[in-house]
């Protein structure tokens, strides 16, 4: 009988490693593909041609968020791949200089190439949308342009704070290591602290801790995850008080309904985020937890398994170019004067599978173009990165690891700057940040000095390879 072929199911499957656990693939694959399809669904495009938010003109439907807000989810499954991947270094490397910059330097890589070609098609068009006089328009397709350039970069936030959470992993995990989850437990703590100074009349800077805090809480449930220690009990328990104490904070608490940010709310539970948002975080993980031993027959089963496989190596490129393809579709619809019914009327709720439809083939398009800048392995996620890392070792230099630290610090502002501030930099019009206006072309700067420092190891090393 002949071999099956290796991109067959049965090939998938047979090439997976027995201890590989399936459903921390399953959840980065399922996690990205349900914030796609939430933003499609919660975006519209007004009469007046203004980007606004389904949940901010029905706010009965804010509840979605409560299962939708799925980010935490990733988070979640990156402290996996992290442990995993400090794992197989102690394993290789003794201890030693240069092992931080082996680690954070190939994930800022895989993470950053997608991104920059991103950043680069929408630095173009903003470009091309000053010089041709189209953001200086008063009428609503001006304002429509500089929306637009504004709004659609700001899914970078994500990348910003999920390449702090790496750079945070090997300490976080040696943390890990000593404390077990009494360090979730600090950093539980620590956040509502931080929320009850912020809303009992403190500074609003102090808020701004949050955005480390929950977010390292949640990456660092993934360390607990592959060291066995979220047991089913425990998951029913994660999800029980972190839904409950959600219910709470929103119902009781000063905290908005909503688990994602919507235009014009005093108060979001995203930016930045909030003890609710953990809590709600901590409940969906928890769900997630209870799902596993239930989800492990479905997914030993080859076509099931195949799937998540094949889909795997595209899920990053198309969460970085679906609202570009959502605002393709609704310019173009609006343009042939298609109007959309309003906003949670039967007909709307009726051709959303149509739109959807229409916006997965857009983004697929995207995809074919541009995934050749994401270097996922066929595989599955992270198995580039073994690969890769089999054959590298460590840069023994000592500066490298603090040099690696302060590009990780620099990168991390400069995204989540051009995340805030967009990327119009011939318009280069201010917004705030933390504590003061910047503008596009500030966040453009401090990006192209944070990859500098990344990448300056190597070049100082390369003429020493002639």
């Amino acid at each position: 009988m002949s071999q099956a072929p290796a991109r067959s199911a049965a090939g998938i499957a047979a090439a997976t490693p027995a201890d590989r656990d399936r459903w921390v693939d399953t959840l980065r694959v399922g996690s990205l593909l349900v914030v796609i399809l939430g933003h499609w669904l919660m975006v519209v495009l007004t009469d007046d041609l203004e980007i606004t938010n389904a949940l901010a003109i029905v706010p009965a439907l804010q509840p979605l968020t409560w299962v939708l807000q799925v980010m935490p989810l990733f988070f979640l499954v990156g402290g996996v791949a992290h442990a995993h991947t400090l794992e197989s270094l102690d394993r290789r490397w003794p201890p030693g200089p240069g092992r931080y910059a082996a680690f954070f330097h190939r994930r800022a890589v895989r993470l950053l190439r997608p991104t920059l070609a991103f950043l680069a098609v929408w630095l173009l068009l903003g470009v091309v949308a000053d010089l041709s006089g189209l953001t200086s328009r008063p009428d609503a397709v001006g304002r429509l342009a500089r929306d637009a350039l504004v709004m659609v970069p700001q899914l970078l936030w994500f990348v910003g704070i999920y390449l702090g959470a790496c750079a945070f992993a090997p300490l976080m995990r040696d943390l890990h290591q000593r404390w077990g989850l009494r360090v979730v437990g600090v950093l539980v703590a620590l956040a509502v602290a931080v929320d009850v100074v912020r809303f009992s009349g403190g500074p609003e800077l102090v808020g701004n801790l949050n955005f480390a805090l929950v977010w390292l809480a949640l990456h660092q449930l993934g360390f607990a995850w592959r060291d066995g220690l979220l047991t089913t009990g425990r998951g029913w328990a994660m999800a029980v008080v972190g839904y409950g104490a959600m219910l709470l904070a929103v119902t009781v608490g000063p905290y908005p309904t909503s688990m994602v940010g919507l235009p014009g709310e005093e108060i979001s539970n995203m930016a930045p985020p909030t003890a609710a948002l953990l809590a709600q975080g901590i409940g969906i993980c928890g769900l997630a937890v209870v799902l596993r031993p239930v989800m492990e027959r479905p997914l030993s089963r080859a076509r099931v398994w195949a799937a998540v496989v094949l889909v795997s190596p595209f899920a990053m490129t198309a969460f970085l170019w679906h609202l570009t393809a959502l605002m393709t579709v609704l310019v173009t619809a609006r343009a042939l004067g298609i109007e959309q019914p309003p906003v949670n009327s039967p007909l709307w709720w009726l051709t959303r599978p149509v739109l959807f439809a229409v916006l997965a083939l857009v983004t697929a398009a995207f995809v074919l173009v541009f995934v050749r800048f994401d270097r996922a392995a066929p595989g599955g996620a992270g198995a580039a990165d073994r690969k890769g890392e089999a054959a590298d070792a460590p840069d023994q230099r000592r500066w490298v690891d603090p040099v690696t630290a302060v590009s990780a610090a620099v990168l991390f502002f400069g995204i989540l700057i051009v995340s805030i501030v967009g990327v119009d930099v011939l318009g280069n019009r201010a917004v705030f940040f933390l504590v003061g206006d910047v503008t596009p072309a500030v966040g453009f700067a401090v990006l192209g000095v944070g990859l500098a420092l990344l990448q300056a190891p190597e070049l100082v090393r390369r003429p020493n390879r002639a």
